[in-house]
């Protein structure tokens, strides 16, 4: 004998019948596509819950990535080549002040346009 799926939402035996005008149920249509969901699953949220959540799935564009890893690179070989000069006994100038300065101004300049593609870890943009 076959087990049920404790995970599988249970049947829908039940019919509830709704009439509305064709103005109404347009809005209703446009809202449902918008989320991505059927009429009747938007119609059972918004009688359930008050709401309808949508899921938001963020897309990463490769080019906007590579984009971002190149800057970022580029950062991290000019903090080495700082690093670099000053281990081997380079004197700290203005100019290297300077340097350290913009390359830390860079790295957050990064990390916004990063979080700005991805967000953040509440999920907030």
């Amino acid at each position: 004998m076959r087990t049920k799926n404790p995970d599988k939402a249970p049947a829908k035996s039940r019919h509830i019948d709704l009439r509305v005008d064709q103005h109404t149920y347009d809005v209703i249509a446009n809202y449902a596509d918008y989320m991505g969901i059927s009429v009747s699953e938007y119609i059972r949220q918004m009688l359930m819950k008050g709401k309808v959540v949508a899921k938001e799935y963020r897309i990463l564009n490769p080019d906007t990535l590579n984009r971002v890893l190149f800057h970022l690179g580029h950062v991290g070989g000019n903090l080495n080549q700082i690093a670099c000069h000053l281990n081997s006994g380079g004197a700290m100038t203005k100019e290297t002040l300077r340097d350290v300065d913009k390359a830390t101004s860079d790295i957050f300049d990064i990390k916004k346009e990063i979080i700005k593609l991805g967000g953040d870890l509440l999920g907030d943009p």
